[in-house]
C-alpha cells in the first residue's frame, strides 16, 4: 500500500474536527425533541427492553449497565453507571426518570454504592418518554453491531428538556438547561399551540423560570428575561434561609441547584480561617430525612442579617447559574431561545402522533378488510360450502371462492349491504368489472380467513360479535381519518396529553424568584443601616461619625471637640442621616453630586476626614453649600432651592434620578450667585427665608411654578444692601423658626409671629442687636422635642434640647446657646427631629425607616 503525505497541521484540523462533531452530536448535547443525550436514552430502552415499568420489580443496576453496554452503548460501566445514577438523583433531576432502591448518593456529597448492590426500574415520567415506541412513531436504526435497532429518539410525551433541563460540555460549546415545573411547562406549551404569535415576555407570565430540584431563591428577572429570549442569560442563586428567635440562628433549608451542603460547610469553615466571616461562632448541620436544616449560630452581638449577606458574599450560598440553551436539531448543535423550545417539542409530538395514527390506520383498515371478507362470506354460505366441498386442494377453493365474488350478480347483491364501506366497495369493483373482468369483492387474503373459518362461527351469536367488532373497526377508522385529516385535531390531542401530565406529575413551585432583587452584593447588603452625623470642613474636608458620639448637654455648655481640623480650617457643614439613605450634595456653583451615606468616608470624632475632592469631581472654587438625605426619588416631591441672591427655583426630585450616575446641573446661576439651600418638599408647603442681616420672608411654595433643571429660578426675597440669604426652611403648623447667630446667640420664634406676604418682598425683621449677636448663619424649623448641633469654627461640638432654648419676640436678640471662646464663632448647625432620637435609641433592626425625606436641616 503506497504511503500518502499529507500536512500534519491538515491531518489533525480534520481529525479534531470529526472529534469534536462525534463528543457534540453523540455525546454530550441532548436532542431538543427528547431532551437527552444518547447514552441517558440507551439506558432507558435497555430499561424498557427488560420490562421494568414503573410497576414492575426492580432489578440489580448491574444487569441494567450491562444490557445498556452489550446492546447499545459499547462503553465501560464507569461512564454508564454514574449516568443511571443521575437519573435516580432528586436533588439532581426535577422529575426523576429513574426509580432507585439503594443508596444512590446525596447532597450532602456521599458517593452511591457499587451497581451490584443498588436496583431501579422506570419511573411514570420516563415510561411516557417511551410510550407509543412500538406504534412506528420514530426511526430505528442499527446498533453499533448492527445485531438490533435503536430507536434515533424516543416518543416523548413528557416535555423532558424543559421539564428536567440538561447539561453537559462538548468540544467548542457546551449546554446548560436549567429545569421547569411540569405544570407551568404545560401551560406554557399549550398558550403557544393556543396562539402561536405569542410573545417570549407574554410567555414569562405562565412559565415565570427555573424550578430546580433543591429549590432555592432566583435573585431577580434580567437575567431570566435575557436567557429566554436570546438563550443564553446567567442567573443568580440564593441558598433559603432564616433567623430563628430570640437565639438569631441562622438557619438554611435549601441551597443553590448543583452545590453540596459539605462544599458549604468546607467554604464556611474556610473563610472563617481566613477572617473574612469574623462574626460565626459555630456551624451544626441538623438535616434528617425531614430535610435539610444547617444552622450557622453567629458571635454574640453579631447582627445575624448583616452575617447572613457576608455567607451569600464569600460562600457558595449564592451563586451563578449559567443558561445555555444549546441542543440538537437535526443533528446539528442550535441556541434556541424559550419558544422555539416549545415549538421544537410541539412539532415533535404532532409527528409522533401523526405516525402513531397513521399507523393505527393502517392495523385498522388490515383488520377491516379481514373482517369485510367474513361479512361476504355471511351471505352466500351454502354456495361457499359448496364450492369448498366441490374443490380438491385449499388453493383451488381459494381461487373458486376469489372467481365467484367477481361474478357481477354476487357483486350487485352486496349494492344494498347494511354496511356503506361493503356498498361502496361493490359500487367500485363493478364499475373496475368492465374494464377488467378479473376484478372482485373478494382478495386472497379474505378468501384464506374463510377457508380458516370455523363451523361455529357460522351462528347467530357469533355474527352478532362479528357486526359490533368491524361496527368498532369502522368507528376508529373514521376517527383516525378524522384526526389526520384536521391539524387542530392533532394539537386537541398534544393538549388533553399534557393537562394529564399536569394532574399526574403537577405540584408547587420549589424555586421562587425575587422580582428586584440583582443578587449583586455590594458593600450596602453587608452594612447594618444606622445614623450618622457627616460633617464638610471649610477646606473641604468630609467625614461621617456616629451619631451617638455627641451627647446631649445643657444650654450654655462649652461642647466638646468634634474634630481636629487643620490650621486656618473650620467646620462648616453637617447634616444627619441613615446609612443607607441617598445624599444629596449641592454646591456652590448649582451642580448635584449624589452618593449613599455609607460610601461617605468613615472617621473618628477627632480627626479631621478625607477631602471631599477625593469623593467628589468639584469645579475650581466650588463648594458643598447644602445636602439632604432621602431614601429614593419619587414622584410628586420637590427639590426647592434658594441662593444667595435671593432666586428661589423649584423642580422636581425625579428629575435629579440621573444624579446616582453622575454630576448633572441642578440650576443655573448668574454670575456671582451662589447656591444657599435646598430642601424636600410635596409643592404645597410654605417657604420661610432667613438673611444674614435679621431680615425673614413667609411665602407660599405654590406661588413658584416647577421648573426644569436648567431653569434660573424667580426672586424670592428682595435684599438690603450688603445682606444675602443664609437659611431656608419650611414652615411647620404649630412649629417654631430656631435661628442661630455666629455669636452663639440663638433664640425659638413661633412661625404665627411671621405673616404670611408675597414671594419677591423686602421681609420682616427676624432679629435685633445684630452687633451683639453676630449675623445669622443658620435657621430651623424645630419643635421643643428636637434636638439641635452647633459647630464652631475651631471645632468644638455641642448637642442641645431644643426645649431648653426659651421661646423669644420675633424681633429680639434671643439668648445664649454657646459660650464662644476667643477668636472663635459659629459655623454651622443642624436640628434633629424626635423620631430620629427614638430611632437611634431604638433597635438597629429598624433603621431602615428612620431617616424620612425632609426631616434633616443643615445650614452653611
Amino acid at each position: 500500500m503506497p504511503i500518502k503525505e499529507l500536512m500534519i497541521q491538515d491531518e489533525m484540523k480534520d481529525s479534531y474536527l470529526a472529534y469534536a462533531m462525534s463528543v457534540i452530536v453523540s455525546r454530550a448535547l441532548p436532542d431538543v425533541r427528547d431532551g437527552l443525550k444518547p447514552s441517558q436514552r440507551r439506558i432507558l430502552v435497555a430499561m424498557n427492553d427488560l420490562n421494568l415499568g414503573p410497576n414492575a420489580k426492580y432489578r440489580k443496576c448491574a444487569k441494567v449497565v450491562g444490557d445498556t453496554s452489550g446492546n447499545y452503548h459499547p462503553h465501560g460501566d464507569g461512564a454508564i453507571y454514574p449516568t443511571l445514577v443521575r437519573l435516580a438523583q432528586d436533588f439532581n433531576m426535577r422529575y426523576e426518570l429513574v426509580q432507585g432502591q439503594g443508596n444512590f448518593g446525596s447532597i450532602d456529597g456521599d458517593p452511591p454504592a457499587a451497581m451490584r448492590y443498588t436496583e431501579c426500574r422506570l419511573t411514570h415520567a420516563s415510561a411516557l418518554l417511551l410510550e407509543d415506541l412500538k406504534y412506528d412513531t420514530v426511526e430505528f436504526v442499527p446498533n453499533y453491531d448492527d445485531t438490533r435497532k435503536e430507536p434515533t429518539i424516543l416518543p416523548g410525551a413528557f416535555p423532558n428538556l424543559l421539564a428536567n433541563g440538561a447539561s453537559g460540555i462538548a468540544v467548542g460549546m457546551a449546554t446548560s438547561i436549567p429545569s421547569h415545573n411540569i405544570r407551568e411547562v404545560a401551560d406554557a406549551i399549550i398558550a403557544v399551540i393556543d396562539d402561536p404569535e405569542i410573545s417570549i415576555p407574554q410567555l414569562l407570565t405562565i412559565l415565570r423560570g427555573p424550578d430546580f430540584p433543591t429549590g432555592g431563591i432566583i435573585c431577580g428577572t434580567s437575567g431570566l428575561q435575557k436567557a429566554y429570549l436570546t438563550g443564553r442569560g446567567i442567573l443568580t442563586l440564593r441558598a433559603r434561609a432564616h433567623i430563628e428567635e430570640p437565639q438569631n440562628h441562622i438557619v438554611i433549608t435549601e441551597i443553590p441547584y448543583q452545590i453540596t451542603k459539605n462544599k458549604i460547610i468546607e467554604k464556611i469553615v474556610e473563610q472563617v480561617k481566613l477572617n473574612k466571616l469574623k462574626g460565626v461562632a459555630d456551624i451544626r448541620d441538623e438535616s434528617d430525612r425531614q430535610g435539610m436544616r444547617l444552622v450557622i449560630i453567629p458571635k454574640r452581638g453579631e447582627d445575624p442579617n448583616v452575617l447572613l449577606n457576608q455567607l451569600y458574599k464569600h460562600t457558595q450560598l449564592q451563586t451563578s447559574f449559567s443558561i445555555i440553551m444549546i441542543a440538537l436539531k437535526n443533528g446539528r448543535p442550535y441556541t434556541f431561545n424559550l419558544k422555539e423550545l416549545i415549538e421544537a417539542y410541539i412539532e415533535h409530538r404532532f409527528e409522533v402522533i401523526t405516525r402513531k395514527t397513521r399507523y393505527l390506520l393502517r392495523q385498522a383498515q388490515a383488520q377491516a378488510h379481514q373482517l369485510e371478507g367474513l361479512l361476504l362470506a355471511y351471505d352466500f354460505v351454502d354456495r361457499i360450502i359448496q364450492i369448498i366441498r366441490a374443490s380438491s386442494t385449499p388453493d383451488e377453493a381459494k381461487d373458486a371462492l376469489v372467481q365467484m365474488f367477481g361474478e357481477r350478480e354476487v357483486m350487485k347483491h352486496f349494492l344494498e349491504h347494511r354496511y356503506p364501506r361493503i356498498r361502496e366497495l361493490a359500487r367500485q369493483r363493478l364499475e373496475a368489472s368492465a374494464l377488467s373482468p378479473s376484478s372482485s369483492l373478494l382478495s386472497s387474503l379474505q378468501a384464506e380467513m374463510i377457508l380458516k373459518m370455523r363451523l361455529s362461527a357460522l351462528t347467530g351469536l357469533e355474527q352478532k360479535k362479528l357486526d359490533t367488532q368491524y361496527a368498532n373497526v369502522v368507528e376508529e377508522l373514521e376517527n383516525y381519518q378524522r384526526i389526520l385529516g384536521d391539524r387542530n385535531e392533532i394539537y386537541s390531542i398534544i393538549k388533553s396529553q399534557l393537562e394529564e401530565l399536569k394532574k399526574r406529575f403537577g405540584d408547587a413551585r420549589r424555586t421562587t424568584i425575587e422580582v428586584g432583587e440583582n443578587g449583586d452584593l455590594d458593600m450596602e447588603d453587608l452594612i447594618p443601616d444606622e445614623l450618622w452625623a457627616i460633617t464638610i470642613s471649610q477646606e473641604g474636608y468630609i467625614k461621617r461619625v456616629p451619631l451617638s458620639t455627641y451627647k446631649s448637654q445643657g444650654r450654655g455648655g462649652k461642647g466638646i471637640v468634634g474634630s481636629q481640623t487643620k490650621d486656618g480650617d473650620v467646620v462648616k457643614e453637617i447634616s444627619v442621616a441613615s446609612s443607607h439613605n441617598y445624599l444629596l450634595f449641592f454646591t456652590s456653583h448649582g451642580n448635584l453630586h449624589c452618593r449613599k451615606v455609607w460610601q461617605i468616608p468613615e472617621a473618628s470624632r477627632t480627626s479631621k476626614g478625607r477631602a471631599i475632592v477625593n469623593l467628589l469631581q468639584l469645579e475650581e472654587g466650588e463648594k458643598i453649600t447644602s445636602q439632604l438625605s432621602i431614601s429614593q426619588f419619587e414622584e410628586g416631591k420637590y427639590i426647592f432651592m434658594a441662593t444667595a441672591r435671593g432666586t428661589v427655583k423649584k423642580t422636581c426630585l425625579s428629575d435629579f434620578t440621573y444624579a446616582v450616575r453622575k454630576k448633572i446641573r441642578a440650576l443655573h446661576l448668574e454670575e456671582g450667585d451662589t447656591l444657599v439651600k435646598a430642601l424636600l418638599t410635596d409643592g404645597q408647603k410654605e417657604i420661610l427665608l432667613a438673611t444674614a442681616k435679621g431680615k425673614a420672608i413667609r411665602f407660599s411654595e405654590n406661588q413658584v411654578r416647577s421648573m426644569g433643571r436648567g431653569a434660573r429660578g424667580v426672586r424670592g426675597i428682595r435684599l438690603g444692601e450688603g445682606d444675602c440669604v443664609r437659611a431656608m426652611v419650611e414652615v411647620q403648623p404649630g412649629g417654631t423658626l430656631l435661628t442661630v447667630c455666629e455669636n452663639g446667640y440663638g433664640k425659638r420664634t413661633p412661625f404665627e409671629q411671621y405673616r404670611l406676604t408675597s414671594r419677591g418682598g423686602q421681609g420682616v425683621a427676624n432679629l435685633s442687636n445684630l452687633a451683639r449677636t453676630g449675623e445669622v448663619i443658620g435657621a430651623h424649623s424645630v419643635r421643643s422635642e428636637d434636638e439641635l448641633i452647633l459647630v464652631t469654627r475651631k471645632g468644638k461640638v455641642i448637642r442641645l434640647l431644643v426645649k431648653d432654648i426659651r421661646l423669644c419676640g420675633r424681633a429680639t436678640q434671643g439668648v445664649i446657646l454657646i459660650k464662644m471662646m476667643a477668636g472663635d464663632k459659629l459655623a454651622s448647625s443642624a436640628s434633629i427631629s424626635a423620631h430620629l432620637l427614638e430611632e437611634e435609641k431604638g433597635p438597629q433592626d429598624a433603621l431602615p425607616q428612620v431617616c424620612s425625606e425632609g426631616e434633616v436641616s443643615l445650614n452653611s
